[in-house]
C-alpha cells in the first residue's frame, strides 16, 4: 500500500489524512498526549504511540547539562517514537521564554515586559531567530513562547512575562513569532501553520485568553468583562499570531466571567477555531484538566471529557498519562467524546508535525551548537538591554542631568545584591521554573560590566548590603545602588504590596543619604516608590529583567548609547490605585505608560 504521508512531495493536508487512516484508536489518543521527560520510557514512547514530550521547568538531563546533553537526551526519546507503527515523530516541548532559557549556557534575553520597552517589531524578530536555533541547537522543536497577555495589573505574578499593558503595543511585539518560526510567504492562507525549516521552531501564542485581566491580578483567576472588552484587549494580539501561521496555541488556567478557558466551547471552538480560523492544535497548559476540579486532580475523567469537548486538541498531562489515556479511550468507546473530535485534533497536530519538516528531520542538528551564546547572539542579547532601559529621573535638577555618568571618577561606590547576582539579574524561568540566585549560568553581572567600562585608575568598591555607619567617613564620587525583586513565577510572584525586595527601599535610602546617587531597579513590573525616596535620588533606571547581559545596562549609564526605552505599563503612585490604566478619569500615575527620558532630560516620543 503505497504510504502518501512519509512522501514529503505530497500536499500536506494529503498527508494528514492518510496517516489518520492508518491509525488506530489508541495511536489517536497517544498523539494527543504530552508527558513529562521524568516519566517518558522508550517502551512508553513506542507502545502507545506518544505525541509530545516536554520539559517543565528546571527539568533536563543532569544538572547544568548543556545544549549537547540535552540533544542527546531529545534524540534517544525520538528514535523510540520513530520504532513505533507507524514511525510518527515526537515533538518536543520547552519553555524557552527568554533565549533557550532552561539550558546552562545559553544566551538569555530580557524577559518580556523589558521587550516591550524597546517597541522594537525588528528587535524581537530577531531574538526570536536566534533563540529558535539556541533551541534546536538543543534537539527540541517547540517552544511554549511568545505569551501574549496584555497585563493590565502589575500585582500579577505573570506581569514580567507580558510585553505590557496596551494592546498595541503586544500586538507590535508578536513578531517574535516570524522570527521563532520564521516569515510566512505572501499569500499564506491565514490561521494555518508555518514554520520555515529546521533552523526554526514550533511557536506556542499564549494564555488564551484574557490571563492579563484578572480581577486583582490573581494568577489564575477570574477575568470579568464583556466578550467585546475581552476581544479588543486581550484577544487582539492572537490576531497577529494567526496571521503570522503560529503553529499552536495554549489555553489558560484562568476564566472568563466564572468559566475556566480550558472548559470554554465558545471560547477555544466556535471563536479561536471557527471565527478566527485557526488551523494548528490547541494546547492545555500544564495539568491544566487537573485544576478543572477541586481539589485539584478530582473527577479527573468529567475534566478530560469537558476539556476535550471544549477543544482542547494536545493535553500537556504531564505526569498521569496512563490515567488520561485510560479516561480519554472510555470516553471515547462509550460514545461521550465522538470520534469526529477525536480525528480533528490528531489532524491538528499532525498538520503541525508535518508542516515543521518533523518527519523529514526528526533528529537533532550538530552544527547548530556553535550559534549557543555565540557572540552575535550576545551582542544582540546586549542590544535588547540597551533598548530596554528606561529613564524615569536624570539630576534633582532636571537642567543639569546626572547621567550619563563618569568612567573616569575617582571612587565608585556599587551597592545591592542584585549588582553582582546573575540569577537576579535574569529573574524566573531561568534555569528553574521559579528562578533562583547566584552564578545560576554564563554571562554578566552589572559589577562585572562596571569593572569592565570604568578607566584603570577609577577605584570600585562593591558592597552587598551596607549600613549608615559602614558608610560613615567614606568618600566616593557617586554611587549606584542595584535593587529591585528577587526571582519567582506564576502564582508566587503574586503580590499585593509590590515593594522592593530585601529592604531595597531601605538601602536606596541609606547610600542616597550619603552620595549621590543612581538606582538602578531589577523588576519584572513597576515597584512602589515613595516620592520622598525618589527625591533623595539623583537618578533612577528601570531595567527589568535584563537576562544575562548585564554589558547592555552599563552601555548606557556610562554613556555610550543613550535610553531608548518607553514605559511598557503605568507605574503607579500608591498600589491602593490599581488596577489603573491611560484611559481611566481618574488615572494619575508616578510616571504614565509611555514615558522615558533621553540622557538630556527629553522626553522620548512614540
Amino acid at each position: 500500500m503505497n504510504c502518501i504521508y512519509k512522501d514529503p512531495s505530497a500536499p500536506i493536508e494529503a498527508r494528514v489524512q492518510d496517516l489518520l487512516s492508518r491509525m488506530t484508536l489508541q495511536e489517536k489518543i497517544g498523539q494527543m498526549t504530552q508527558i513529562e521527560r521524568s516519566v517518558a520510557t522508550p517502551s512508553a514512547i513506542k507502545d502507545l504511540s506518544i505525541g509530545s514530550i516536554l520539559s517543565v521547568g528546571g527539568s533536563g538531563p543532569f544538572e547544568n547539562a548543556k545544549s549537547s546533553d540535552w540533544a542527546a537526551m531529545v534524540d534517544s526519546f525520538q528514535k523510540a517514537a520513530l520504532e513505533s507503527r507507524l514511525g510518527i515523530p515526537l515533538l518536543y516541548g520547552i519553555d524557552a521564554v527568554h533565549g533557550n532559557n532552561n539550558v546552562y549556557g545559553a544566551t538569555i534575553f530580557p524577559h518580556n515586559i523589558g521587550l516591550g520597552a524597546t517597541r522594537d517589531v525588528d528587535l524581537i524578530r530577531r531574538i526570536g531567530a536566534a533563540t529558535a536555533l539556541e533551541v534546536r541547537a538543543s534537539g527540541i522543536h517547540y517552544t511554549f513562547a511568545p505569551c501574549v497577555a496584555v497585563c493590565r495589573d502589575p500585582r500579577w505574578g505573570r506581569s514580567y512575562e507580558s510585553f505590557g499593558e496596551d494592546p498595541e503595543i503586544v500586538k507590535m511585539m508578536t513578531s517574535l513569532i516570524s522570527g521563532l518560526q520564521g516569515q510566512p510567504p505572501q499569500g499564506h492562507p491565514s490561521g494555518y501553520p508555518f514554520l520555515a525549516g529546521r533552523l526554526h521552531v514550533v511557536a506556542c501564542a499564549k494564555h488564551f485568553v484574557g490571563d492579563g485581566g484578572t480581577r486583582n491580578g490573581i494568577n489564575e483567576g477570574d477575568t470579568i468583562s464583556s466578550y467585546d472588552e475581552l476581544e479588543k484587549i486581550h484577544m487582539a494580539p492572537y490576531l497577529d499570531c494567526i496571521s503570522q501561521g503560529v503553529c499552536t496555541i495554549m489555553a489558560s488556567y484562568s476564566s472568563w466571567n466564572g468559566t475556566k478557558l480550558h472548559n470554554s466551547h465558545f471560547l477555544l471552538t466556535e471563536i479561536l477555531k471557527d471565527k478566527l480560523g485557526f488551523k494548528g492544535f490547541i494546547i492545555s497548559d500544564s495539568e491544566g484538566l487537573d485544576r478543572l476540579s477541586n481539589p485539584h486532580g478530582s473527577n479527573y475523567q468529567q475534566s478530560v471529557l469537558s476539556a476535550i469537548s471544549a477543544g482542547i486538541d494536545m493535553v500537556m498531562v504531564p505526569l498521569r498519562f496512563e490515567l488520561f489515556l485510560k479516561e480519554l479511550m472510555h470516553l471515547v468507546e462509550s460514545g461521550k467524546v465522538p470520534m469526529t473530535r477525536i480525528d480533528d485534533a490528531v489532524e491538528r497536530i499532525l498538520r503541525v508535525k508535518f508542516v515543521s519538516g518533523l518527519f523529514e528531520h526528526p533528529l537533532s542538528d550538530g552544527s547548530l551548537l556553535a550559534t549557543v551564546s555565540c557572540e552575535l547572539h550576545k551582542k544582540l542579547a546586549r542590544e535588547a538591554v540597551r533598548k530596554s532601559l528606561v529613564l524615569l529621573k536624570n539630576g534633582k535638577d532636571p537642567k543639569r542631568p546626572f547621567l550619563p555618568l563618569d568612567r573616569s571618577a575617582k571612587r565608585i561606590l556599587v551597592v545591592g545584591r542584585h549588582a553582582d547576582d546573575l540569577g537576579y539579574q535574569c529573574g524566573g524561568w531561568t534555569m528553574t521554573w521559579d528562578g533562583k540566585g547566584g552564578r545560576i549560568t554564563t554571562g554578566t553581572t552589572i559589577l562585572d560590566a562596571i569593572r569592565e567600562v570604568v578607566d584603570d585608575k577609577t577605584e570600585v568598591t562593591y558592597e552587598q548590603n551596607p549600613s549608615a555607619s559602614t558608610l560613615a567617613g567614606k568618600d566616593y564620587s557617586f554611587a549606584i545602588v542595584v535593587a529591585g525583586e528577587g526571582p519567582y513565577a506564576e502564582f508566587g510572584g503574586d503580590s499585593t504590596e509590590l515593594k522592593i525586595h530585601f529592604n531595597g527601599a531601605e538601602l536606596i535610602s541609606i547610600v542616597a543619604d550619603k552620595f549621590p546617587t543612581l538606582t538602578i531597579l531589577i523588576s519584572g513590573r513597576p515597584l512602589a516608590l515613595e516620592q520622598q525616596l525618589l527625591d533623595k535620588m539623583e537618578g533612577l533606571v528601570a531595567a527589568w529583567l535584563p537576562g544575562s547581559e548585564g554589558g547592555g545596562v552599563v552601555d548606557v549609564i556610562f554613556g555610550d548609547h543613550d535610553f531608548q526605552g518607553r514605559l511598557p505599563i503605568t507605574w503607579f503612585k500608591n498600589v491602593k490605585q490599581l488596577p489603573m490604566h491611560a484611559e481611566d478619569n481618574s488615572y494619575d500615575p508616578l510616571f504614565p505608560i509611555g514615558f522615558g527620558l533621553t540622557s538630556k532630560n527629553e522626553i522620548l516620543k512614540g
